[in-house]
């Protein structure tokens, strides 16, 4: 690939997720989806049934076959978590950029190396944590790294999703696939989300977590401390019939309030305003081949999902002992 030229994509799985980046590629000018891969013809049938123009793509059911055999610049890969390690690895190993769905890898480990190898390639990766492009998110991130609102003292989050219902006997509740639950699953965005705004670490973790009679994590209730000394708790839960989010930040000088992604903020004062047609949203495949391109830096790194599985990693020893408290990295 030249500075100029389109930046070549071979596509690791063919399945929903990996669709939905399909269709975010196919909006990209610079960019060409040069191959599929999927161990399952209906998924490849199906990613060129709403793509009529991958329909001249070759297509392979093993990633390594497809590295192999087609000239390409870049991978991006939306499989099941635990088999995210040896693909990542694999790719660099080749010369390839990758983006890489979340979580990142399973452990802690295995982190480390992939960061690691990362580093030592001299590629670009990035994790896909869209919430890092969406502009409610940037904005506070923006307002807490200023310094504004002064330190972080305190967070409260809660997802809740019928993601034990909604996932029974599909990989996610294969721990050999999925690398465990709902925590590492949908969590891992909230999880991520916390560390990405607050700009902080956590140092200490103790939960409580219930598989509800199934192979993995469906409930956790997570305490935990920052580096900084704040506290916070978070809540997963599994088993709600229905979706909802709320994020509490607070700070030495006001707070903010997320709920399902309405933003209001609370000042020193006690004023409390909503935050409304903010602007400067993107999405990860676009900082993709913006960064490939040199045009920007990742605004989603390996690093942000070393630090999540750290904390995830931590939360589940945690909840095996009991709740005691367990130091994180």
């Amino acid at each position: 690939m030249t500075h100029e030229g389109k930046i070549r994509i071979g596509m690791i799985s063919c399945g929903g997720n990996a669709r939905h980046h399909m269709g975010q590629l196919l909006k990209l000018n610079e960019v060409e989806i040069v191959a599929l891969t999927d161990p399952d013809p209906a998924q490849i049938a199906e990613a060129k049934r709403s793509f009529p123009q991958l329909n001249d793509r070759p297509a392979f059911n093993d990633y390594k076959q497809m590295i192999a055999q087609v000239p390409m610049d870049a991978v991006e890969i939306s499989t099941p978590h635990t088999t995210h390690y040896e693909q990542i690895l694999h790719s660099l190993d080749k010369g390839l950029h990758v983006l890489c769905e979340k979580p990142l890898v399973c452990t802690v480990a295995h982190a480390k190396d992939v960061v690691a190898k990362l580093k030592a390639s001299g590629k670009v990766g990035l994790l896909s944590y869209q919430r890092h492009y969406q502009a409610e998110f940037r904005y506070i991130r923006e307002q807490i790294s200023s310094g504004r609102m002064g330190e972080v003292t305190f967070v409260n989050a809660l997802q809740c999703q019928n993601w034990k219902k909604g996932t029974s006997g599909k990989w996610r509740q294969i721990p050999e696939l999925s690398g465990g639950g709902q925590l590492n699953d949908s969590g891992s965005h909230l999880l991520d989300i916390i560390l990405w705004v607050t700009g902080l670490g956590v140092s200490k973790v103790s939960a409580y977590v219930d598989n509800l009679g199934t192979p993995v994590d469906i409930n956790s209730a997570i305490s935990f401390t920052f580096r900084n000394g704040g506290q916070g708790n978070i809540s997963v839960v599994g088993d709600s019939p229905d979706w909802h989010e709320d994020l509490t930040i607070w700070c030495e000088k006001g707070f903010f309030l997320l709920r399902n992604g309405r933003l209001q903020i609370c000042d020193e004062r006690g004023n409390r305003f909503s935050v409304d047609q903010l602007r400067g949203e993107s999405f990860p495949d676009k900082n993709f081949v913006d960064a490939i391109k040199g045009r920007d830096t990742v605004h989603a790194t390996f690093e942000d999902g070393l630090r999540v599985i750290e904390l995830t990693e931590a939360a589940w020893k945690s909840g095996k002992e009991g709740g005691t408290a367990i130091t994180v990295g």
